[in-house]
């Protein structure tokens, strides 16, 4: 073969490799026929190239694991992930009350991660400062090295401005208005940093790890202190224009309701979100309740914190109904701390949604709670920055005949 076709081949070898890892690197595992369906090669071509991955401990097997809502007649094929070689990813998620890091590999594994409490909303400056301490920890706690840190991927309670990779100027997170959280970790942590809102993380967590598995349009309905959605079309995050898409605590409920922190009047959080829940029962309950508090009542039965919840259900489903005939999802999936209420939220909110979303679109979807409870946003963010992670390719090897 000449040098100019033996060059030719090589690249395409190249090319090759590239697709499957990059497949991996989006999907954090996969089945040799998956890879197969989903860069057309031949499963010939992918068993050479994974065979050739796996020798340098790229790629490693491992066994599924069981899925009692989707059970399979016989052995689920074996599926490939990265090995702890190709790298890690920190995960950064700033609640309204508190700060979580978490260190995963990219299987999407988690090695180590902490959580602290802090007013974030008000306190952006020792925000950032309590997210590089505590990812000195996660790093320290994991035992691993620095420079193996392909990436970091951040998420904020707030519409993020996609462009310029900043908060949105505004009254939701005023404190953070003219802070560059990007640049400032990036600095300070020496990485490259992603930066989404938390809703939309949490949406890509539950569609990658969660009850949202291989769904290709779904909507994230996020319901704790406040009310965010994520939303996805096509299998992908979609974040508008601008990156507000998804904003549903703040739609129109009630033009008389109260004052929100975005300026405007009767705003959806406002009355069916976390606090809004908290201000109709702490004159009964004491103004030392909290929505933890708030979930062990509606769990022991009390009438009144399960009205609450009840009554916020159904406030959320008349908007969701209105998300649902605007963009007909197979799936909505409820998150977020209230959502840990269980049916007694979802089945006032499956009411309203059939009750006031055309019929043809209530029969498509399907209403269900998340199942990665206070972690999504977190593991959401460690799916973000590993999609983003730039994987180092081994060489190519002699024998390798992929085509």
């Amino acid at each position: 073969m000449s040098a100019a076709g033996s060059g030719s081949l090589e690249s395409l070898r190249e090319q090759n490799r590239r697709r499957l890892i990059d497949m991996l690197r989006r999907r954090g595992s996969a089945s040799r026929a998956d890879l197969a369906r989903l860069t057309g090669l031949s499963r010939s071509t992918v068993s050479t190239l994974v065979s050739d991955l796996q020798s340098s401990g790229l790629v490693v097997e491992r066994e599924p694991e069981p899925d009692a809502r989707a059970p399979q007649q016989g052995r689920p094929p074996t599926l490939l992930t990265f090995g702890r070689p190709a790298g890690l990813v920190l995960g950064i998620d700033f609640g309204h009350e508190q700060v979580h890091v978490a260190i995963a590999d990219l299987s999407r594994t988690i090695l180590a991660e902490s959580v602290r409490e802090l007013d974030v909303d008000k306190a952006a400056a020792r925000a950032l400062d309590l997210a590089v301490e505590l990812a000195g920890e996660v790093v320290a706690r994991a035992g691993v090295e620095g420079d193996r840190i392909l990436g970091v991927g951040v998420g904020l309670s707030g519409p993020v401005d996609v462009a310029t990779k900043t908060v949105h100027a505004g009254k939701i997170l005023p404190a953070w208005a003219d802070v560059r959280p990007v640049d400032v970790l990036s600095a300070r942590l020496g990485l490259e940093v992603h930066l989404d809102n938390d809703a939309n993380l949490g949406a890509l967590a539950e569609i990658t790890l969660g009850a949202g598995i291989g769904a290709q349009d779904a909507i994230y309905l996020m319901v704790s202190g406040g009310v965010g959605a994520g939303l996805i079309l096509g299998g992908e995050l979609y974040r508008g224009c601008g990156g507000t898409a998804g904003e549903l605590g703040h739609v129109l409920v009630d033009e008389s309701g109260p004052i929100c922190r975005c300026g405007n009047r009767g705003c959806l959080e406002m009355m069916a979100g976390g606090h809004a829940i908290l201000g109709l029962l702490r004159p009964s309950h004491g103004d030392a309740l909290t929505l933890d508090d708030v979930i062990v009542l509606c769990d022991e039965g009390d009438s009144g914190a399960r009205r609450a919840i009840a009554d916020a259900g159904r406030i959320l489903g008349r908007s969701v109904a209105a998300i649902v005939n605007a963009f007909n999802p197979e799936l909505v999936i409820v998150g977020g701390r209230v959502s840990s209420a269980g049916d007694v939220l979802l089945d006032p909110l499956r009411e309203a949604v059939h009750r006031y979303a055309i019929p043809s679109a209530a029969q498509d979807v399907r209403i269900t709670q998340g199942v990665l409870g206070d972690r999504a946003e977190v593991l959401g963010a460690l799916e973000l920055a590993a999609r983003q992670a730039e994987v180092a390719a081994p060489a190519a090897s002699v024998s390798d005949t992929s085509r």
